[in-house]
């Protein structure tokens, strides 16, 4: 079969797959007590209590309580763009904290003061990051569209309309751009270039045959993608603008899914058979195959943790069934943190590098949700009425 042909085979399986069962897709809820803070979370206005319960609902180092609280996290709107979080700790309410935080909306400054309200009590020195932001898409059908979000799906934005097949969104590290994959154009795999605050669109990519998978480096400066034009899918790597896009594999195995070491020294990616991850140089070289301890013999869709450069998310497939698994390089073994009865797949990781989100799916639609990687819990935080999948994640500063 032609490879052009493998991979649009390859995209319409990842968008129209067979589905396992579930109830309650995206939520799955484990029993760790042991390892939570019991927290009173609260806020002045009905809609900022709401978001900080669901945004620390989402958080498994914490577990909401209305007493016997280890800390009482207390959030007060002072401007349409002002939060203060006032912390105190047991009964006795010792003073642990309180900041005034500014955002760039009411949304925006509660989580970001719900960050520096988990950087102050978390005890594990773990980031904050309820104020990541989302590029998705929306599927309907065999079409779908690009959207950005907060974290909790709170100030969606369309950006396109393209009327087509599009996968795979992804920010550029200052968040200025979304890189994603449409069939819109050509009727083939091209990738294109968005700015968010505009929806203005450019063609980063449209060479003959597949154009996909493509991914910033940390700095900005290049992008990772995969292209088929010269008969193989070949992982390659431009500059920011898609000039001179260099080869960094050869062989007649199909590629996918690059991602980039935090240091941007290393690209991960999926090779078949299998397929299974493989580490090479960013310049190029000999792909070094991870070892499949804990993998099984299919793992796909990596993505390379920011905080902690030892771990490796991926897809795995385990008893027919998809889920999500941690490789740690530095033990060469890789483990199953889900612990779903539904398919999780396309983990990215967010900025404390212990949480993911991941795309949940069922049936009957495909839901985002927020993973606990050491304790399996799951949180879904988009609606179950609306298929949404394939985040992208920007760690905002």
């Amino acid at each position: 079969m032609h490879t052009l042909s493998r991979l649009l085979l390859l995209a319409a399986f990842f968008a129209a797959p067979t589905f396992a069962q579930s109830r309650k897709i995206g939520e799955v809820r484990v029993d760790v007590d042991a390892n939570t803070i019991p927290v009173r979370v609260s806020a002045n206005t009905p809609e900022l209590n709401g978001l900080a319960q669901t945004a620390f609902n989402a958080h498994g180092r914490y577990k909401l309580v209305a007493s016997g609280h280890a800390y009482d996290i207390k959030f007060t709107a002072l401007a349409a763009t002002q939060v203060r979080v006032d912390i105190t700790k047991g009964q006795a309410a010792a003073v642990v904290a309180s900041q005034v935080v500014n955002g760039s909306t009411a949304r925006n400054a509660l989580l970001r003061a719900a960050d520096v309200a988990v950087e102050k009590t978390n005890g594990l020195n773990l980031k904050g990051f309820f104020t990541a932001r989302m590029a998705f898409v929306v599927q309907r059908g065999n079409r779908g569209d690009i959207y950005v979000s907060d974290l909790f799906l709170g100030e969606a934005k369309q950006l396109t309309n393209d009327n087509s097949l599009v996968l795979a969104p992804r920010w550029a590290p200052d968040g200025s751009r979304v890189i994603y994959t449409s069939f819109f154009k050509t009727g083939a795999p091209d990738i294109f270039l968005l700015d968010p605050s505009t929806g203005r669109r450019e063609t980063f990519a449209s060479f003959k045959g597949m154009n996909s998978g493509a991914r910033f480096s940390p700095s900005g400066s290049q992008v990772a993608m995969v292209l088929s034009g010269t008969g193989n899918t070949e992982i390659f790597v431009s500059d920011a603008q898609g000039r001179r896009p260099d080869r960094r594999t050869r062989s007649d195995a199909v590629k996918s899914s690059p991602a980039w070491s935090p240091d941007g020294r290393q690209i991960v990616f999926a090779m078949e058979p299998g397929p299974q991850l493989y580490v090479m140089p960013a310049t190029g070289g000999a792909p070094r195959r991870l070892a499949a301890a804990g993998l099984g013999t299919y793992a796909a869709e990596p993505d390379w943790s920011r905080a902690n450069p030892n771990k490796i998310a991926c897809t795995v497939k385990v008893g027919g069934r998809y889920q999500i698994a941690v490789y740690n390089l530095s033990t060469g073994k890789g483990q199953v943190v889900s612990k779903a009865n539904f398919d999780g797949i396309e983990p990215n990781w967010l900025a404390d590098g212990r949480h993911l989100v991941y795309t949940a799916r069922d049936q009957s639609t495909s839901v985002l949700s927020i993973l606990d990687t050491e304790t399996g819990n799951s949180r879904r935080i988009s609606p179950a009425d609306r298929s949404a999948m394939q985040a992208g994640i920007w760690n905002a500063p």
